[in-house]
């Protein structure tokens, strides 16, 4: 079996339905143009069984023919920011973290230096 089928076998079922709601907003969009699926298929350069998918939200439909059907409706613009590192919320938290740790190592650090300080120095030759 291959790889692409198991992925697929794992999506998460928020993603399916992210999947299908994208779908059913771009026929949503097709419709409103008043356009034949002929006619997007056509547009798409794509099959009309390839549409048809697309609209019901058929994962295996490929990232590309998704970002030609944004482009057709003036969305293809969004595709830049949707894993834009400003937006990764799991990278931002581990940084706040590792950054958090960092503080408390220093701010220890700079305890222990400044109890150091003012211990008495003791004198070996006394």
């Amino acid at each position: 079996m291959p790889k692409t089928a198991k992925a697929i076998r794992q999506l998460p079922p928020a993603t399916l339905g992210a999947l299908q709601k994208l779908g059913a907003d771009l026929a949503v969009a097709r419709l409103r143009r008043k356009e034949s699926l002929r006619t997007w298929a056509k547009r798409l350069g794509v099959t009309l069984s390839t549409l048809q998918r697309l609209e019901a939200g058929d994962p295996t439909v490929s990232i590309g023919i998704i970002a030609s059907a944004l482009w057709l409706i003036n969305r293809d613009g969004a595709l830049a920011h949707l894993a834009a590192p400003e937006h990764d919320q799991g990278a931002l938290d581990m940084s706040v973290r590792e950054a958090v740790a960092l503080g408390l190592a220093r701010a220890q650090a700079s305890a222990e230096a400044r109890l150091r300080a003012a211990a008495p120095i003791s004198n070996p030759q006394g």
